[in-house]
């Protein structure tokens, strides 16, 4: 049983971290900071995880699913809360109805403290929706799986990620074609617009020939690229209704966090791995990771080199892969370096040196040469 409640322990932490925002004022500091250090001190002191154990109750795995909806939720109506004008009618309706500590610790809230609050949403966004997004719109063969996470990805303005993702990026990775590959000596805030932007125009190419192989227009609810934005933009509108002007910039701010925790976690996963593009995906053309904390954290996504390698392996299948190029460390550490370019740099060029000499094949020490 230890195997599945495992994969439960971010729920837990999310939980805990709304209650932080909703504790208000320097609660909101020390809740971020607490969540930060658990995983960054969990991966470092607790160390990998290279169990594969059978996990066969189904009914369990997807539980452990579709229960991010509710919690990706319950952070988008916190995120609103903290800005809901109170003299509103959903505020004068809130205040009646929740306790005045609440209530208190929201006034008690300053500025600066609601601006530390949308990398602290962003990060349990992304965690939460993002990363179980990412495993059920790779269940292709299942409608429900694959509508359910394009909507956890509306929240972050990426449910276009369900088309680009699966028919460009697994099909493309490790090569200059790949909008979430960076090549290497990008910084990960110039990847971001690159990625933001390729991605985008990759999906609707995609999305534009499927619809003409069908004879069907391209500017019609048949397009489910034009569908994906229309749910930010519910999304956003709601915002709006719920919480006013602010409550539509807080949606956006803690939306576009958790996008950019997307593509630090892609550019950490691919940076400088190459691939000549008429050769298969193999492990190596990933960076790999089974720190303990991480993998129970975002579902076996650090196992990342068998997820390239075989993209249609659910989550719990996944294997630990011991042999891969090995990422820094574990994700969260890894992302506060990567958000550091010098020290990124410094630091990757020693594992890109050796994922030269010990993983790459003469067709890719061809391309590294020509970088």
């Amino acid at each position: 049983m230890w195997h599945y409640l495992k994969f439960f322990n971010f729920y837990i932490a999310v939980l805990l971290g709304l209650s932080s925002i909703w504790l208000g004022n320097y609660f909101i500091v020390y809740g971020y900071a607490l969540y930060l250090a658990l995983y960054i001190l969990g991966d470092a002191l607790l160390g990998d995880d290279i169990s594969e154990p059978p996990l066969l109750n189904q009914r369990l795995l997807r539980y452990m699913l579709y229960g991010a909806m509710p919690i990706a939720i319950m952070i988008y109506l916190s995120a609103l809360w903290l800005v809901l004008p109170l003299h509103s009618t959903t505020g004068q309706w809130i205040m009646s109805n929740l306790p005045l500590y609440f209530v208190n610790a929201k006034l008690d809230t300053s500025w600066w403290q609601l601006v530390i609050a949308v990398p602290f949403l962003g990060l349990m966004l992304g965690g939460v929706a993002t990363v179980v997004a990412h495993e059920l719109v790779h269940k292709i063969g299942n409608p429900i799986a694959v509508a359910v996470g394009r909507w956890l990805l509306a929240f972050s303005f990426d449910a276009n990620f369900s088309i680009e993702h699966v028919y460009n990026h697994h099909i493309k990775v490790a090569t200059p074609e790949d909008p979430a590959t960076a090549p290497r000596g990008r910084n990960v805030y110039v990847h971001f617009v690159k990625a933001f932007s390729g991605t985008q125009k990759a999906g609707w190419q995609i999305e534009k020939k499927r619809l003409k192989r069908k004879s069907i227009s391209i500017y019609s609810w048949h397009n489910a690229f034009l569908r994906g934005w229309a749910m930010s933009i519910i999304l956003l509108t709601l915002a709006y209704i719920l919480s006013g002007v602010f409550g539509a910039l807080m949606f956006v701010a803690v939306g576009l966090s958790a996008k950019f925790t997307l593509e630090i976690v892609n550019y950490m996963e691919h940076y400088g791995l190459v691939r000549h593009p008429k050769q298969p995906v193999r492990p190596r053309h990933s960076w790999n990771s089974n720190r303990r904390v991480s993998c129970w954290t975002m579902f076996n996504l650090p196992r990342h080199s068998h997820h390239h390698a075989q993209g249609a392996v659910p989550f719990e299948k996944l294997k630990a892969m011991p042999d891969s190029p090995e990422m820094i460390g574990g994700y969260i550490s890894t992302m506060a370096i990567a958000l550091i370019p010098p020290l990124w740099f410094k630091v990757m060029e020693k594992k890109l040196a050796h994922w030269d000499a010990n993983f790459a094949n003469k067709e890719e020490l061809e391309i590294i040469k020509q970088l």
